[in-house]
């Protein structure tokens, strides 16, 4: 896979392109990375690419000319899809993750300051945003993005049962985790773990997912993919809530 990106700050991608799942993608050669420095596509003598917004206001706006050069740079090398960084974009799934991950080649733009000429959209395909608060940039947003992507991608992680069980990959929050010691401070963990009974951990699993995104995200459950068995296991955690 190919990922492009628009930055005015390339700097900001040096640790994370150095380390985790992208470090490990770019070096088995599942993923390939350019950043591209904005103002390379600047006219004039100072490679202006912000101005002030028509109408007033504070803030600056990034003008479309250098944007879209850059976009149309990247287009005559490669047929990306293209995403705008933006804090008015969708807020970012790990459905999207998965659809983007499958795509051959992504342009993700960084957007900056009080953000983009509303007219270079018309040159994306998409816009997105990685949650509700706001960032000084998009480079932050891309990187979290590309990260994910990386995870995705065949051969990347260590073990290729670990993306599937992610949080939000089954549409659920991810089930407790424990390891050694058997019990810290007083806390042992939950006898049917160390059971040897795999059926009675996946159902118990399962469960935690349930009850875990129930108290935390409730809304994912109306999207959730749910069989007879969680529908079931879903009722145990309401008739215990009941017991109080």
């Amino acid at each position: 896979m190919r990922i492009h990106v628009v930055t005015l700050f390339p700097e900001c991608f040096a640790g994370p392109l150095a380390c985790g799942p992208l470090q490990r993608a770019r070096s088995i050669g599942a993923l390939q990375i350019w950043l591209h420095q904005l103002r390379d596509y600047a006219a004039g003598k100072h490679r202006q690419v912000d101005d002030v917004p028509y109408g007033g206001g504070q803030g600056m706006v990034l003008k479309p000319e250098p944007l879209v050069a850059a976009i149309e740079h990247v287009a005559r090398v490669d047929q990306p899809h293209r995403v705008l960084l933006s804090a008015r974009g969708r807020r970012l799934a790990q459905a999207d993750v998965a659809r983007l991950a499958r795509q051959d080649s992504v342009l993700l733009v960084c957007g900056r300051y009080e953000g983009v000429d509303e007219r270079v959209t018309e040159w994306i395909d998409e816009e997105v945003s990685i949650g509700d608060y706001v960032l000084s940039g998009g480079e932050l947003a891309a990187a979290v993005l590309m990260d994910a992507i990386a995870r995705l991608l065949p051969g990347v992680l260590g073990s290729t049962a670990s993306a599937p069980d992610d949080s939000f990959a089954t549409g659920l929050l991810e089930h407790p985790q424990y390891t050694r010691p058997w019990t810290f401070r007083g806390r042992s963990v939950p006898a049917v773990l160390g059971s040897g009974d795999h059926a009675a951990i996946r159902r118990w699993r399962r469960r935690e997912a349930l009850r875990v995104t129930l108290e935390r995200h409730p809304d994912l459950l109306t999207t959730a993919v749910l069989d007879d068995t969680d529908r079931e296991l879903l009722g145990e955690l309401a008739r215990t809530s009941d017991r109080g």
